[in-house]
C-alpha cells in the first residue's frame, strides 16, 4: 500500500542525496541491495540477542538500502530484468533472516506461542509475493492487499524499537500475522475474479 502510494516519488531526492554522497553517476545498484541483506543479518542477531532498539533501527537501514537501489537503477538508467529479480530474490532472503532471528529468540526463551505466531508471519510473509508472481503470469498485476512489504518492514522496526520500552512485539506480531493473511487471500479473490474476465 505504501509502495503504491509513493510509487517512484522519493527517487528525485534520493538520486540527489546519493549524487552529493558519491560524487559520481557509475553506482551499481546491485551494491545496495547486498548491503540491505548484510544488515539485515545484524538486525537478525539482534533479534537473537534480545537487542530490540538495534534490531529496529538495524531494519529501518536496511530499508533504506532497499529504496536507494531501486532509486539508482532507475535514476542512472541501470534498470535490468536481472537486476529486479535478484532484487526480488534478496528481499526474501531479508524478509525470512529477520523472522528466523525472532524465532531463534523465542526458542532460546522457550516462549511456543509467540514461536508459533512468528512462524504463521513468516508464511503469510512468502505468500504475499508468490500469491503475485503466480497471478502475474495470467493477468497484468496483483499488487492488492494492505500488507505489502515496505508496511511489514516498518512494522518490525517500530515492533523492535518499542520493545525496548514495553512488551510491544507479540501485538506487532499478531498484526503481522492476521493481515499477511489477508493479503494473501485478497489477492487470491482478486485474481480469481479477474480470471473470470479473460
Amino acid at each position: 500500500m505504501i509502495s503504491s502510494k509513493i510509487g517512484h516519488r522519493l527517487d528525485s531526492p534520493l538520486s540527489k542525496i546519493i549524487r552529493l554522497i558519491f560524487k559520481t553517476d557509475k553506482l551499481n545498484p546491485t551494491y545496495f541491495t547486498l548491503a540491505g541483506l548484510f544488515v539485515s543479518l545484524f538486525a537478525a542477531a539482534a533479534f537473537v540477542y534480545g537487542k530490540w532498539l538495534w534490531a529496529g533501527f538495524l531494519i529501518l537501514v536496511a530499508g533504506l538500502f532497499d529504496m536507494l537501489d531501486g532509486a539508482v537503477a532507475r535514476t542512472f538508467g541501470k534498470v535490468t530484468n536481472f537486476g529486479g529479480f535478484l532484487d526480488s530474490v534478496i528481499d526474501r532472503y531479508s524478509d525470512l533472516v529477520l523472522l528466523m532471528g525472532l524465532i531463534l529468540y523465542y526458542a532460546h526463551n522457550h516462549n511456543m506461542h509467540l514461536l508459533i505466531l512468528t512462524a504463521v508471519v513468516s508464511i503469510g510473509t512468502i505468500l504475499i509475493p508468490y500469491t503475485r508472481a503466480r497471478a502475474e503470469v495470467f493477468i497484468p498485476h496483483c499488487d492488492v492487499g494492505i500488507m505489502e512489504r515496505a508496511e511489514r518492514i516498518i512494522l518490525l522496526a517500530l515492533g523492535g524499537i518499542f520493545q525496548h520500552f514495553f512488551n510491544i512485539m507479540p501485538i506487532v506480531l499478531w498484526v503481522l500475522a492476521i493481515f499477511t493473511h489477508l493479503t494473501v487471500l485478497h489477492r487470491i479473490y482478486f485474481t480469481w475474479k479477474e480470471v473470470q474476465k479473460l
